[in-house]
């Protein structure tokens, strides 16, 4: 039987050199960007949210308002530094409303 280390290590550190280890990075960003999107942006818009999703860095926001759309268009810098902050990191450089 091998010797149990006495090194501690905390719960996100196990699981964020599994992730790492394991190349599940992309697939936790993807549901992390959804839930941050319906947290910051709320229950009213995230009614009118048909799909978020990632690619490359450009964070593409299906809506089914026009007039929605228009109104969040102008506020794509403040929600792209909103996500970031959210995220932890800037995993979105651009935000595409269509």
């Amino acid at each position: 039987m091998s010797k149990r280390e006495n090194s501690e290590y905390s719960i996100k550190d196990l699981m964020g050199a599994f992730i790492k280890e394991n190349k599940l990075e992309k697939g936790f960003q993807k549901i992390h960007i959804e839930e941050a999107w319906n947290k910051l942006m709320g229950p009213g818009i995230a009614s009118y949210t048909n799909e978020v999703k990632l690619q490359n860095g450009t964070l593409i926001i299906r809506l089914n308002s026009s007039v929605l759309r228009e109104e969040l268009s102008y506020g794509k810098e403040k929600i792209l530094t909103m996500i970031n902050e959210e995220m932890g990191e800037e995993a979105v450089k651009k935000i595409m409303l269509v």
